[in-house]
């Protein structure tokens, strides 16, 4: 899987990108993934701030290395990353969270019982249909639990594509992706009965926290 060797090679410092079937190509921000002491003051508030949303068992969906599963863990919160490479998994573990190699369409531990999860560094664009994803989502959550969902800044709309990435001389498999932005994820919500409940400006980055139940 390329995502293992883009995580072992970021842990390395060397570069990775994410290309679009246009042929657009963006570096992944792979160090900030990973965190530790190449954190920039940004990067930290943004963790801090999604950090503080919670309180309760929290589900770190798409964890890649770990960072803030560890951070949840270190605040005293339970926590449980996920991911579909198994060397984010073992990285998460090394640095002290929990973490398990799935999907979030797959099988989950304990569904209906987590206060929180959390779809961060993007990860709002798994399996390229947002719809779909917060449905998955709001299976896992208890009756009151909420969602933390890292949004575009910029208004860019909701945009699926499909991506692929790049490290070294490998070139992974095209898959579906998606982003959306403030206004387009407050229409998601609604359409999967979630209440968006705030947004949140930190760490010149966005998030938006979604709370079952009926959607205004």
């Amino acid at each position: 899987m390329i995502a293992d060797e883009v995580f072992r090679r970021g842990s390395a410092g060397h570069p990775s990108w994410v290309v679009e079937i246009d042929g657009r190509r963006q570096a992944l921000p792979v160090g900030r993934w990973i965190g530790g002491p190449g954190s920039t003051l940004h990067d930290l508030e943004a963790d801090a701030a999604s950090v503080a949303l919670c309180s309760g068992p929290t589900l770190d969906v798409g964890c890649g290395p770990g960072r803030l599963t560890e951070a949840l863990v270190r605040a005293g919160v339970s926590a449980l990353g996920i991911d579909v490479s198994s060397v984010a998994v073992s990285m998460t573990n090394a640095r002290g969270g929990v973490a398990v190699e799935c999907d979030i369409f797959t099988a989950l531990p304990v569904p209906g019982r987590w206060a929180h999860v959390i779809l961060a560094d993007g990860n709002i664009g798994i399996g390229g249909d947002p719809v779909a994803l917060l449905r998955r989502v709001r299976e896992m959550l208890e009756p009151d639990g909420t969602v933390i969902v890292e949004v575009d800044r910029a208004e860019s709309g909701l945009h699926r594509r499909p991506v692929r990435w790049e490290t070294g001389d490998l070139v992974g498999q095209w898959f579906d992706w998606a982003s959306a932005d403030a206004a387009a994820l407050h229409d998601v919500a609604d359409e999967v009965g979630l209440m968006v409940r705030r947004v949140i400006d930190a760490g010149e980055r966005r998030f938006m926290e979604l709370a079952a139940g009926m959607a205004s």
